[in-house]
């Protein structure tokens, strides 16, 4: 592999005009600089971005940390983030938590240790309940997951939908077809599965229902135990609602082994526009997340943080999209 004195010999200049020109120096005569040019083509150098790193006391390597990249939603708001550091030249580590503070923890003493820029972290609760971002040796912005906003944590950058407010649509539009009685699958791991609980009990509440919540892990594996179990006990409410992708495909992969139909034997609906909910018939009703946006919105706010370190955090709360599919049609008369 060649070395930047590789370069030098060949180009017939010094070490310190190859430098010059891999930093796209003004100082560098057009001349040698083509020559640098060629001699780095010839050679097929390619500098070494750890030693220019120290030099130049910054990174250029951006971190996105997540809860479970099995996930579709994380996995689309990944490629998001992908994209715009790929615009930006900029390198992107990606990290998987599975929910696990040890994890979460190690892989931001990584991105301490590697001096990365700044960080997109989907946060565990735990990390939520304990610590700030100005904790942290480098910028974060918080995705999907936040803090009280009106908390003495808030004092970060945050992407989210709004969740509550979601979870109140989705409920709504149940309680329009008439179903009354509930099962809510939520995920008990998350800042978002809580809110998105609350927003469904507050609702109900306000019509005099009360609904059984089942608080689980966030796979599709428990979701699909949780509903076993709840048929087997001759249990049958007029509707489910997950409040996450993964939950909400066990329930389908439940219904399915019990031989139930929705609506027909209970109505279904639930979070994230994966791809299967449209192709079964009759389609899941879901609340879509814009996860392009979502991504998007939290490579600019990191970027943005990076360039200002002290300027005032930012809070951007998107609306999720209702859509309205045959799972959850009017309940049987």
């Amino acid at each position: 592999m060649a070395s930047i004195k590789d370069v030098a010999r060949q180009a017939g200049v010094s070490t310190t005009t190859v430098s010059r020109v891999l930093g796209d120096s003004d100082a560098v005569r057009p001349a040698l600089r083509e020559r640098v040019q060629r001699a780095i083509v010839e050679l097929a150098y390619r500098p070494n971005l750890a030693a220019r790193r120290l030099r130049q006391q910054r990174a250029s390597m951006v971190g996105l940390i997540v809860s479970d990249i099995r996930n579709p939603f994380f996995t689309e708001i990944s490629r998001a983030v992908e994209d715009m550091a790929f615009c930006h030249d900029l390198r992107l580590i990606l990290c998987n938590t599975d929910e696990d503070p040890a994890k979460e923890q190690a892989y931001l003493e990584l991105m301490a240790d590697e001096q990365a820029s700044g960080v997109i972290l989907s946060a565990t609760l735990e990390r939520l309940q304990r610590t700030a971002a100005d904790d942290l040796p480098f910028p974060v912005v918080l995705i999907d997951r936040a803090p009280d906003p009106a908390g003495p944590r808030a004092r970060c950058d945050v992407v989210q939908i709004d969740n509550t407010g979601a979870a109140r649509r989705l409920t709504q539009h149940l309680l329009g077809q008439g179903h009354r009685r509930f099962v809510v699958l939520a995920g008990s791991r998350s800042s978002t599965g809580r809110e998105r609980q609350a927003g469904i009990e507050g609702l109900l509440r306000e019509h005099g229902l009360q609904p059984y919540v089942m608080a689980l892990p966030p796979t599709a594996a428990a979701a699909q135990d949780a509903v076993r179990s709840l048929l087997a006990a001759g249990e049958r409410p007029d509707a489910l609602l997950a409040t996450s992708g993964l939950l909400l495909l066990g329930a389908v992969q439940a219904l399915q082994a019990a031989g139930l139909a929705w609506p027909q034997d209970i109505a279904l609906a639930g979070f994230d526009n994966n791809e299967w909910t449209a192709l079964l018939r009759p389609g899941i009703t879901v609340i879509a997340q814009p996860t392009q946006e979502m991504g998007r919105s939290a490579g600019e706010l990191l970027l943005q943080r990076i360039a200002e370190p002290d300027r005032a955090p930012r809070r951007i709360v998107l609306d999720g999209e209702l859509l309205v599919r045959g799972s959850s049609g009017p309940r049987p008369a």
